[in-house]
């Protein structure tokens, strides 16, 4: 299947982080933003943070779905992610340390 301009950059763009958790939003949401809480780890503990953030939210088919999307948006190249032991560990490659501003052409 071949995408539109259009339907490329809806499919692709870059991921957006909520500012703060919704019990609202949508279960793609409400796990990155948990992922953006713990800075790296496994669906169980991505799902960890999430039963943290709203007691009750998980159960086998939240569950399902958060590996499901974690799963496509690593696929996609919008998650980072390392497998270790059998478990793929995820992280939204943020910047922490701010850059030295030397570009190596001095």
């Amino acid at each position: 299947m071949t995408l539109s301009d259009e339907e490329f950059r809806e499919e692709y763009k870059p991921l957006h982080i909520p500012s703060h958790f919704d019990p609202q939003d949508t279960q793609q949401n409400k796990a990155i933003y948990a992922l953006a809480q713990i800075g790296q780890g496994s669906v169980d503990n991505i799902l960890k943070e999430m039963k943290i953030l709203q007691p009750g939210i998980v159960d086998e088919q939240v569950a399902a779905l958060v590996k499901a999307t974690l799963a496509n948006l690593y696929n996609k190249g919008l998650l980072k992610g390392e497998e270790h032991n059998g478990q793929m560990y995820y992280n939204l490659s943020k910047i922490t340390e701010a850059n030295d501003g030397s570009t190596g052409h001095e």
